[in-house]
C-alpha cells in the first residue's frame, strides 16, 4: 500500500512538472515588428524590447549594472525607504517571496531588484540599513539608488510600474505597489498587483507570481 501510494504521488508531481513547463507566458512591454519572406511568402515577426540597461550603487557602495544580473530570474519592485504607506508592506511581501524562493532547488537563479525612487535619501548606507531590517543575510538581494528621473523612466518603460514625484502623496512619491518578473533574457514577463494604494495585499497575485516563477526556472527562454 504504500509502494503504491508513493508511486501515485511520484506520478502527481511529475504530471505537475509537466503541466507547469508546458505553460508558456506572455512576453510585456514595447516591441518592433519585422517583416520578411520565407517560401516567397511575407512574414511578421514580433520582437519585444528587453528591458533598458542601466547603472547603479547598491546598499553596499558597489557599482552594479543589468549585466551583474544576467542569466537570473529578476522579481523587482520600486520602493523609498522613507515610505509611510506601503512600501513596507511590499517589503515584507518581498521578504516572504525571498524566503519561500530559499526553499527551491533553483534558488540560486533567482536574483531580488528594490529600486529606490528617492535616491537622494536612499544612499547606499541608508539602503543597507533598510535591508538589515528585513532580510541581512540575503545575497541575492540588491537595494539600488541612482539617477532619480532615469529611475522613474526604467520603472515606467521597462518594468510598467509607475514610479515618481507627487507633492500631493504621502512622503513626496507617488508609486505602484507591483513586483514585476523579468526572465533570464532580460524580457518583462508578468506584473503584479500584490500590494494595493490601500495597504492592502492581494494573495491572488502573490502567489500568480510564484507560479509564474516556478514556469521560468523549468524551461528555456529564447530570446525574442
Amino acid at each position: 500500500m504504500i509502494r503504491l501510494f508513493t508511486l501515485i504521488l511520484t506520478l502527481f508531481l511529475a504530471a505537475c512538472e509537466a503541466v507547469e513547463s508546458s505553460r508558456s507566458l506572455p512576453y510585456i512591454g514595447h516591441y518592433d515588428l519585422e517583416y520578411s519572406i520565407k517560401d516567397g511568402l511575407q512574414v511578421i515577426d514580433t520582437v519585444y524590447q528587453p528591458v533598458q540597461s542601466f547603472t547603479y550603487q547598491n546598499q553596499d557602495g558597489l557599482q552594479v549594472t543589468n549585466k551583474n544580473y544576467a542569466n537570473k530570474v529578476w522579481i523587482t519592485e520600486f520602493f523609498f525607504s522613507t515610505c509611510p504607506t506601503i512600501c513596507p508592506i511590499m517589503t515584507v511581501q518581498m521578504t516572504k517571496l525571498f524566503e519561500e524562493v530559499n526553499t527551491m532547488d533553483k534558488k540560486d537563479q533567482v536574483q531580488f531588484l528594490s529600486f529606490s525612487i528617492d535616491p537622494e535619501k536612499d544612499t547606499p548606507e541608508t539602503l543597507k540599513k533598510y535591508k538589515n531590517l528585513y532580510c541581512k543575510n540575503c545575497k541575492n538581494w540588491d537595494f539600488l539608488t541612482g539617477d532619480e528621473k532615469f529611475t522613474h523612466r526604467l520603472g515606467i518603460e521597462s518594468f510598467k510600474i509607475f514610479a515618481g514625484r507627487e507633492e500631493e502623496a504621502e512622503g513626496g512619491f507617488a508609486h505602484s505597489g507591483a513586483f514585476s518578473l523579468v526572465d533570464t533574457k532580460g524580457f518583462l514577463r508578468g506584473v503584479y498587483n500584490i500590494t494595493g494604494f490601500d495597504g492592502s495585499v492581494n494573495n491572488l497575485e502573490y502567489y500568480r507570481l510564484l507560479e509564474d516563477l516556478k514556469v521560468l526556472l523549468a524551461t528555456n527562454i529564447d530570446t525574442h
